[in-house]
């Protein structure tokens, strides 16, 4: 009773409202200082799912055992592999030796299959682009990338999915297209037949 009768003596008076004022705005600044981790949690954790490796849809790349497509989603197929004139290019070659695809610039690129990225930059006429070695004398490419979008790096072990950089029109190139490009023993083979051996049809 007696608290009481001071608690309400000390409302009455202007120091009384001002201690009061001062204890509820240190109260809830201390409920605040308390809840900012909790509240930063859900941001923390969609901005971390916001930097994953995924195209423009958000998708990742359908894989078949240890490999997967280059692209995740849809694509328009360019040139195929083989006699492929350009109207209207005289830097193209006719004699193509990879699979033209494409999504748009700036789209994720992702390794097809596991191995070591032996190139990492400028390449011959492909642009920007990423060599990867997957043993037994075969290899991968994925040129006329974006400058500066490159995510791995020479020596680096990468799998299926793993993104190597972003779409672009670098090199001997007439369009924003990822050049996918297929070698064993040195020599270009076809992709189509190569990736549809591992259940990845291509278009």
């Amino acid at each position: 009773m007696a608290a009481h009768g001071i608690a309400a003596a000390a409302l009455t008076t202007r120091t009384g409202r001002k201690i009061l004022v001062g204890v509820i705005v240190v109260t809830l600044l201390a409920a605040a200082f308390l809840a900012t981790p909790l509240v930063a949690i859900p941001f923390a954790i969609a901005g971390a799912a916001a930097s994953a490796p995924t195209n423009a849809s958000g998708t990742v790349p359908t894989a078949s055992g240890a490999w997967g497509y280059p692209l995740a989603g849809g694509y328009s197929k360019g040139r195929g592999f083989g006699y492929n004139p350009v109207t209207g290019c005289g830097y193209c070659s006719t004699n193509h030796q990879g699979y033209d695809m494409a999504q748009g610039c700036g789209s994720t690129i992702f390794a097809a299959g596991p191995g070591v990225v032996i190139t990492a930059g400028s390449y011959q006429g492909y642009g920007n682009t990423v060599r990867i070695d997957h043993g037994d004398e075969l290899v991968t490419l994925y040129g006329h990338m974006e400058w500066s979008s490159l995510r791995v790096s020479v020596g680096e072990q990468v799998t299926a999915g793993t993104a190597v950089g972003a779409e672009g029109n670098t090199g001997n190139s007439f369009g924003c297209h990822l050049h996918f490009e297929v070698r064993q023993s040195g020599n270009p083979i076809p992709p189509e037949p190569f990736m549809a051996a591992r259940g990845l049809p291509l278009k």
